[in-house]
């Protein structure tokens, strides 16, 4: 079977948040509720072999300066097959359409990152850092 890439449907948000939550459990992606995915998937994008969702990724839209990809996850099975690289692209053209100047991402896989074409964009290669106001659910 192939794998269809596509922009996500208000109707799909129950099924990208079934998808997303073993990698919420697993504290590889900031937990989300099922009402925040819908919101996310307004500029998301989703892979489904036949009718079961295998990768999801949105762009969240801060400024006509920032945008982030958020909620990237392939199933595992499905990896190393460019999908991840499709869904990181087709969230870079959508800000790109949308007139952001930069699109940023956080996560813990860099090379794969960098291997989709970010790259540091500070001086020195300095990292974010994030101070916890309160405990994640």
């Amino acid at each position: 079977m192939s794998v269809t890439i596509r922009e996500a449907a208000v109707d799909d948000a129950a099924v990208i948040w079934e998808f997303l939550e073993p990698f919420f459990a697993d504290r590889l992606l900031l937990r989300r509720s099922e009402e925040e995915v819908q919101v996310l998937s307004k500029h998301g994008f989703v892979a489904f072999e036949a009718d079961v969702c295998v990768g999801f990724a949105a762009v969240e839209i801060y400024s006509r300066k920032l945008a982030e990809i958020q909620c990237l996850a392939v199933a595992e099975r499905f990896r190393n097959q460019g999908i991840g690289h499709e869904l990181v692209g087709r969230c870079a053209m959508r800000a790109r359409e949308l007139g952001v100047m930069e699109v940023m991402a956080i996560s813990s896989s860099e090379r794969f990152l960098q291997s989709c074409g970010f790259d540091y964009a500070l001086p020195d290669q300095k990292k974010a850092l994030f101070y916890q106001l309160r405990p994640r659910e």
